[in-house]
């Protein structure tokens, strides 16, 4: 009993270390750029739940206009081009809370793999490996613009008057705006801005360089591809610009809190999960 009496204190105390050196491990991994890739992830996540919210909140205002207007039309204070059209409202309405919760699957399932990606302290940092992948995609165009044989093979590629060439230059310039503005700790909504330009800067040369093939006849055309594949380009800068706009919606709200004394959402941080 004196046994128990005299050492209580050692579990909550081993306890208590075990926390402390978790949380100063997260803040040396945080620190050295370790889980900025999970943590631009789990900012993904938030930003796609809180698009998810909107949409259901748009969604149950379409539901009920949808009923307004078709009670006008029963009361033949509507036409039925007025029903039509709440009708097309509602629609779109319940496409986009499907799409959004497909959005937050999908940040969910990119959320667990960063988990499970961060680095040991000897790996290299996510920002280091994305600087590997940009400059990659960069290495791959340079040979089509400084090997002659390349250039004569496929003309397309450096011919500024083709889309998919266009678009390319387009992705490269806003990757490289991106990363020049990095600094060496960016802030996780840097980081995935630049993470999703780097994504459609590598689509984007495939889009090229499969259209500068294919009119090398060296492979079979395939529209539908290049099509959906350009479709992929637009919504990653899409997906930018709706990143960069939430983020500034982020610090209006945290600067102006303490004017009204409201945190934003309640001064709760929104959870990982759905």
């Amino acid at each position: 009993m004196l046994l128990v009496t005299e050492w209580w204190w050692i579990a909550p105390a081993a306890a208590a270390a075990g926390t402390a050196g978790a949380i100063g491990l997260r803040r040396r991994s945080t620190v050295s750029g370790r889980r900025l890739a999970y943590d631009a992830a789990r900012n993904d996540l938030r930003l796609a739940q809180s698009a998810a919210i909107e949409r259901r909140a748009a969604l149950k205002i379409a539901r009920a206009e949808h009923a307004r207007v078709a009670a006008e039309r029963a009361a033949g204070r509507a036409s039925t081009e007025q029903v039509a059209s709440a009708r097309r409202m509602l629609r779109e309405a319940e496409r986009d809370v499907r799409a959004g919760v497909a959005d937050v699957k999908a940040k969910q399932a990119r959320l667990q793999a960063a988990r499970v990606a961060i680095p040991a302290a000897s790996a290299p940092r996510p920002l280091d490996r994305l600087r590997a992948e940009h400059d990659a995609v960069i290495a791959k165009w340079m040979q089509y613009e400084t090997d002659p044989a390349r250039q004569i093979a496929y003309p397309e590629m450096t011919d500024v008057r083709q889309p998919a060439t266009v678009a390319y230059l387009h992705a490269s310039e806003r990757a490289s705006e991106l990363r020049r503005g990095l600094g060496e700790r960016p802030t996780p909504t840097e980081f995935g801005a630049y993470r999703d330009a780097v994504a459609a800067l590598a689509t984007a040369f495939d889009v090229a360089e499969h259209g500068a093939r294919v009119k090398a006849g060296e492979v079979p055309p395939s529209p539908s591809w290049q099509e959906s594949a350009q479709d992929a380009i637009t919504r990653s800068a899409e997906a930018i610009e709706r990143a960069a706009g939430a983020a500034a919606s982020v610090i209006s709200r945290w600067t102006t809190r303490g004017r009204d004394g409201t945190p934003p959402h309640g001064g709760n941080p929104p959870r990982d999960g759905a």
